[in-house]
Order: structure tokens, then C-alpha cells, then sequence
């Protein structure tokens, strides 16, 4: 019997990282003198994403993306103790792996997604972790979730992959996978939650 499997989204999901990514546009724009609003930049980065705030700045002042990147990064680098778990986390990821539920990460964080995990204490419960430096194309592509699929045979109607934005739900319809999101989404497969308890609860009422 194939077993249920849960590939999960990282900010905003399981780590309350927002105001450590906003902090780094900020002193980011600050560096290149772009203008920051953060409300609007909240806004923008959880409809869209940081990357692409950061190709509209470039395109728009004429700067090199790789460059705000770079700097991006670094800045997020030194916030790493910032970033603290979503309420619940460490429950539900104790939860799924006692009931033999296989986990993965799949971020747009890069590699220091690993290092924030491993200070956390939360490495050991996914199977593989990929990042934006993973060499898939980015949410909402399916290509890293067939990969996933493939690799450790994992049956699509029995993976979900959760997250905290529209992008996300986009990415598990692309991919033809079951969706949990913390959004309302008109895409059958998803299924909206208001806390990460809720994934335990939701798991056992269907048994």
C-alpha cells in the first residue's frame, strides 16, 4: 500500500520567517537606495514572491538582479536566529512521522534553508530537502515534485504538498497532487487549514 506522503513549504508554513525576509529587502533596497514600503513589499512578496520584487526593482532602477540577490542573501544569512518555528511545527512533523508519513521540503529559500533547519533541530525528519539552488524550476513548474514523485514512487493522490500561498496551491494543482493551505482555493484537491493542528485532525477524521 503506498503511503501518504507530505511535501511542505517552508516560510510562512513551518517557519515564522516574514519579518527576518523583510528586514533583509529593506537594509537590500537600503544598500541600492531603492524606496521601501513594507506593507506594500509584504503584500507583493506573499502574492508573488521575493524573487520577483527583486527582478522588478532590477528591471525598474536598472541594476543587476544577481547583485540585489546576493545581498539579499547575506543580509538573511545573519537573521538566521530570527527565524523561530510556526506554532505547532515541531508537533506536526513528530505527528506524521510516528504515523510513517514520509516528508520533504521543497522551498524557494536557498541552501540556508539547511542551516536553519539543522539549528532548529528539524533536519532529521525529511527525506530530502530541495532549495532554490536545487535546480528545479521555480513554483508554480511541477518539476520538482515529479522528481519527488518519481524518485521515491510516491502516489499523487496521497501527496500533499503544504504551504501558505496562492502560489502553492498552484504548484500542487500543476503537479497533480493533494493541496493543505492555510487559503481558500477553488482547486478541488486543496484542503484549507487555520493552524498547523489541523493537518493531524483532518488525517484522523478521515480514517
Amino acid at each position: 500500500m503506498q503511503k501518504t506522503a507530505f511535501i511542505w513549504d517552508l516560510d510562512g508554513t513551518l517557519l515564522d520567517s516574514y519579518e527576518a525576509i523583510l528586514s533583509g529587502i529593506e537594509e537590500t533596497f537600503a544598500q541600492f537606495s531603492i524606496p521601501y514600503e513594507k506593507e506594500q513589499v509584504r503584500e507583493f512578496i506573499l502574492k508573488f514572491s521575493v524573487q520577483d520584487l527583486l527582478v522588478q526593482a532590477a528591471e525598474e532602477r536598472k541594476l543587476d538582479v544577481e547583485m540585489l540577490n546576493q545581498v539579499r542573501a547575506q543580509s538573511l544569512a545573519e537573521k538566521n536566529a530570527q527565524v523561530v518555528l510556526m506554532p505547532g511545527a515541531r508537533d506536526v512533523l513528530a505527528w506524521a512521522e510516528a504515523s510513517g508519513i514520509q516528508q520533504f521540503v521543497y522551498t524557494h529559500k536557498g541552501d540556508n534553508a539547511l542551516t536553519i533547519l539543522r539549528d532548529l533541530g528539524l533536519e532529521s525528519y525529511f527525506m530530502e530537502i530541495l532549495t532554490s539552488q536545487s535546480g528545479f524550476a521555480r513554483k508554480p513548474s511541477s518539476e520538482a515534485a515529479t522528481y519527488l514523485l518519481d524518485k521515491y514512487q510516491l502516489d499523487s493522490e496521497k501527496t500533499y504538498y503544504i504551504g501558505d500561498r496562492t502560489l502553492d496551491v498552484e504548484f500542487a494543482q500543476n503537479s497533480k497532487i493533494q493541496s493543505i493551505n492555510f487559503l481558500e482555493s477553488s482547486y478541488e484537491g486543496n484542503h484549507r487549514i487555520q493552524a498547523l493542528a489541523d493537518i493531524s485532525r483532518f488525517f484522523k477524521a478521515e480514517r
